[in-house]
């Protein structure tokens, strides 16, 4: 889909990373441009996760592209970075901002050498504005966004989300930003910037409870019990049997007087079950606590209740429809050995796109790459030994020594 599309990479950490996974997966030539020390994911991974001295955290956003490792402080490296954005479609950078013009691959400098690049900038809260300086990271743009005050229950304080949700939203907002700036330059010949940041990706995330009280609407106060929202009707979310826990969903209180044998749920109206959400709640779960999840869950799916199952990852992972859709790649790394991933989460034509390279080591592109440039093998060993590039050829030697 998206073949003959190249792509520079000066991503790191998560919303860079997964950003341009997502073209790479879809064919575009993704270089990736690190340091000779390699980017910070490869040397960093949540529960100090390392295959064979492969960072997991490095894997999972690293695939179908290529590496070069070289130092762009120097004038080489950035001679080699000039010589590649003239045919270059795509820059995707998530540095600070005012990182990259500092090193003089600022959108402004970029379109001196190609007046038609699309210059994706991933960031915190955006290139300009007051919290322009301020660190973007996930965890702490769901405490500003506002994001943790809609989780917990009442007594709890406001809970965060257990996962990089921001991050991820973030990038894949990025990724679409480009295609989209893509096709418009099919037509126009037009390049264009492209901004994605975490806070307007935090506060997308909330396009319904955000936009009730943009409208005047206040939200409810978080549940005592089980209502995982502050703006659905009751019951709504998860909930305790008598051995272990039900999800629940928009469920008519008719339903719930012929399940529950009660008809009290017959006294509460449609209105009830926005205004009484908790007094209906808590007849619920006097009821489920009286038998167990997998009687419910029964009982719940023959009367077409919206019902599931709270999984943890194992019971997720052998999921038949996870299997189905195909959620999980597995692949042999030439040093990782076996690694499991998520895939590609959309599918084409009732297909999952399928893995072209393993996530690359450090540098394991950049002989090739420079050789596509017109560097002669004299030059890149010699920019190889002066440490201005790193090459899979000088880390073996490097490796080898060390092993003396």
């Amino acid at each position: 889909m998206l073949h003959n599309v190249k792509v520079l990479s000066f991503t790191h950490f998560l919303q860079g990373p997964s950003a341009v996974q997502f073209l790479a997966d879809m064919g575009a030539d993704v270089i990736k441009i690190e340091s000779p020390k390699g980017a910070y994911e490869r040397h960093w991974s949540g529960v100090n996760a390392f295959l064979n001295e492969e960072s997991v955290f490095y894997l999972l956003a690293g695939r179908n592209q290529r590496s070069l490792s070289l130092d762009i402080r120097t004038d080489e490296g950035k001679e080699i970075v000039y010589n590649m954005i003239r045919d270059t479609d795509v820059i995707v950078e998530n540095f600070r901002p005012g990182v990259m013009e500092r090193l003089g691959f600022g959108y402004e400098d970029v379109l001196k050498i190609n007046p038609s690049i699309i210059y994706a900038s991933f960031s915190g809260f955006g290139s300009t504005g007051p919290y322009r300086d301020r660190p973007g990271q996930d965890l702490l743009l769901q405490a500003m966004s506002g994001l943790a005050s809609l989780n917990g229950r009442k007594d709890q304080p406001p809970t965060l989300v257990g996962s990089a949700i921001i991050d991820q939203h973030a990038a894949v907002l990025g990724a679409l930003g480009i295609v989209g700036a893509l096709f418009e330059r099919q037509i126009t010949g037009n390049g264009k910037k492209v901004e994605s940041n975490l806070l307007n990706a935090a506060l997308d995330l909330q396009i319904e409870p955000f936009n009730y009280y943009l409208n005047g609407f206040n939200l409810y106060d978080r549940s005592e019990s089980g209502i995982s929202s502050r703006f659905h009707q009751a019951p709504y979310g998860i909930f305790e049997t008598q051995n272990g826990y039900i999800c629940l969903s928009l469920t008519p209180t008719v339903k719930l007087a012929s399940v529950f044998d009660d008809e009290k749920f017959l006294e509460w109206t449609k209105n009830d079950q926005f205004e009484k959400r908790e007094e209906i709640n808590a007849r619920t779960v006097q009821h489920l606590k009286k038998n167990t999840t997998e009687y419910w869950y029964e009982l719940f799916k023959a009367n077409e209740i919206w019902c599931s199952f709270v999984n943890d990852y194992e019971q997720v992972e052998s999921d038949p429809q996870v299997e189905w859709n195909k959620c999980i790649l597995s692949f042999d790394h030439p040093t990782a050995g076996k690694v499991r991933l998520l895939s590609h989460p959309v599918q084409y034509n009732g297909e999952t796109l399928e893995l072209r390279k393993s996530p690359p080591k450090l540098g394991e592109h950049t002989e090739e790459i420079l050789k596509d440039l017109g560097y002669d093998q004299e030059t890149i060993k010699e920019y190889s030994q002066k440490g201005f590039i790193r090459t899979i050829n000088n880390m073996s030697s490097k490796n080898a020594n060390h092993s003396k």
